[in-house]
């Protein structure tokens, strides 16, 4: 069963305010009567007087019971009470007088679904949605409520909106996550129903248990994956890439090597042959043969040219050396460990003062990974917290 997704609480911007000219049925007095009582909603609504600002509103009701928008703001008012059941019904009636009113259908769609009820609350997010398309928190709301629904497709299609519209946005981007594991745990079941031991479907199994840290119980699954189909390209890989994480090397080598028997072209496992040997820091010209291999096959694979740097380096190979990382950290300026190894390049080539200059670069780009990694650290564990 999915554990609901949490969710950014819908805040002040998206309760939809609305007042029009008066409608002119009226006589003059009743307008002016029905004015003074707009005047005095706003006002207690502007002290937080919620419950004053009600009474105004359903006294404007009685006097206009024709004017749509006063329903409107009722039901906001009331939304704000978290009265979700008196919403919701304040807004129906308001959306029979004027079924275009789009601030109207948001705020039934958000009472909705407070209340529970997922699959009334759809449309009328969507319709909310339709008419403010890049409204991120109205997205927000209707993805949550897709979820309830268990349509992680469309969910996982909003989620995208927002994320490409605000990359940065980190709460969205682990609501997008946990989308996307649930609807891979559907592809594993949908998969384990037409044959519970293909390859497939214990690759699958395998790269969940991984993403959950349960790496004993991801390499039992890929293990099997390979018993199935031991010639399967890609079933090698992903279980030395798993034992290259875990710094298992020797195990982590095997596999690459099985995986280029079946993949011929694979440079990733070609490069992690010698990037196996890089962080053991033994073999150096063996390793350097092994990345340079990789390079031959995919020339712009940064990870093994930044590799070739640094065995150069350790090679006494300088000048090359620093040809290699000068382009390297044109094709990836942000990479704090790039800057640190052009500068020991700088530095053996007695150019003090640009090793000091990628020096500073490192400690910045460094600097800003480890407030990032803890930003994202204490976002997880407020997720979490917003889950139960």
């Amino acid at each position: 069963m999915f554990i609901g997704l949490a969710f950014r609480r819908v805040t002040a911007p998206l309760i939809f305010l609305l007042f029009v000219p008066l409608l002119r049925a009226q006589s003059p007095d009743t307008d002016s009567q029905v004015q003074q009582l707009y005047e005095e909603a706003r006002s207690s609504e502007n002290r937080g007087d919620f419950a004053t600002a009600a009474e105004r509103y359903e006294s404007i009701l009685k006097i206009a019971p024709g004017l749509a928008v006063a329903y409107n703001n009722l039901g906001a008012v009331y939304f704000k009470q978290r009265r979700y059941g008196k919403a919701s019904a304040v807004l129906e009636k308001g959306l029979k007088l004027d079924p275009k009113m789009t601030s109207a259908s948001a705020l039934l769609g958000m009472a909705l679904f407070e209340t529970g009820s997922f699959s009334e609350a759809r449309p009328r997010l969507e319709a909310a949605l339709r008419a403010h398309p890049r409204d991120n928190n109205m997205e927000l709301f209707l993805a949550n409520d897709l979820t309830k629904l268990g349509d992680f497709e469309a969910a996982a299609s909003h989620l995208r909106q927002i994320v490409k519209r605000e990359p940065n946005d980190q709460h969205a981007w682990y609501l997008l996550g946990k989308v996307y594991t649930e609807l891979a745990r559907q592809s594993l079941a949908r998969m384990n129903a037409i044959d519970p031991n293909s390859v497939w479907a214990h690759e699958v199994s395998g790269e969940i248990m991984e993403s959950m840290k349960n790496y004993d119980g991801a390499i039992i699954e890929y293990k099997k994956a390979i018993e199935v189909a031991p010639r399967q390209p890609g079933a090698h890989y992903k279980l030395g890439d798993l034992y290259w994480s875990l710094s298992q090397w020797n195990n982590a080598t095997e596999q690459f090597k099985a995986e280029l028997g079946n993949d011929p072209g694979n440079c990733m496992a070609q490069w992690k042959i010698g990037n196996t040997l890089v962080q053991q820091s033994i073999k150096p010209e063996e390793a350097l043969a092994e990345v340079e291999k990789a390079l031959a096959m995919c020339p712009n694979l940064t990870e093994a040219r930044l590799d070739r740097g640094r065995l150069l380096l350790r090679l006494h190979r300088d000048r090359e050396a620093l040809r290699e990382l000068q382009a390297v950290v044109k094709a990836t300026p942000n990479d704090p460990a790039v800057h640190f190894s052009l500068a020991q390049a700088y530095r053996a080539l007695g150019r003090t003062e640009e090793a000091r200059t990628e020096l500073n670069s490192f400690g910045k780009l460094d600097a800003a990974a480890r407030s990032a990694a803890a930003q994202q650290a204490q976002q997880a564990i407020k997720n979490k917290e917003g889950q139960h």
